[in-house]
């Protein structure tokens, strides 16, 4: 059987990921990726694991939503994808953009669609919105795989010239250089 893919969503408390982890554990499945996060109030998990032989994806999403029904949350279980299915470029250079500046509607939209338009996949976004014209209040940092033949300084210029309409201050780096200078 292949991986399958849990993702949880609900309103956050503490003992969510143990109790996941717990249903795991106890059903013979190895966790091999883990994403975790909470927007505001809202927790979203998504687990991937490798099943043990003759484990129905019905009976851990089963088993999952029994031991955590007194949260209140939403479970879902697929099989993971094969990688002959993935429609992202494979290979490419990991870079990080940031984008601060001014709040107002449209932010992520505007530059999404730069970044989606030159075939770039985005692998992790973090954006916080806290209103207001400070900008140190309002922040996008994008996490991207950029394929090995983009035209590096086409795609600078088109997001520059997007940060530009949006009144955002923008920044795009290797991976590597940003988590030098940020020590991440």
């Amino acid at each position: 059987m292949s991986d399958l893919v849990i993702s949880v969503f609900g309103t956050d408390r503490p003992g969510i990921v143990a109790s996941v982890s717990k249903v795991f554990f106890d059903s013979g499945c190895d966790v091999r990726d883990v994403s975790q996060t909470t927007l505001q109030t809202e927790f979203a998990g998504i687990f991937v694991v490798t099943p043990p032989a003759g484990l129905d994806p019905a009976d851990i999403e089963e088993r999952i939503k029994k031991e955590i029904v007194s949260f209140g949350l939403d479970v879902f279980v697929k099989p993971m994808g094969q990688l002959e299915e993935v429609t992202h470029p494979k290979g490419g250079e990991p870079f990080v953009i940031t984008a601060m500046g001014p709040d107002r509607l449209g932010l992520v939209a505007g530059l999404t669609q730069i970044i989606a338009g030159f075939g770039v996949n985005i692998v992790n976004l973090k954006a916080i919105f806290r209103g207001g014209n400070d900008p140190r209040r309002n922040i996008m940092i994008y996490e991207v795989d950029i394929p090995c033949n983009l035209d590096l300084t086409d795609f600078r210029d088109a997001l520059a010239r997007r940060a530009v309409e949006l009144k955002l201050d923008l920044s795009i780096q290797h991976r590597d250089i940003f988590e030098e200078i940020n020590r991440i």
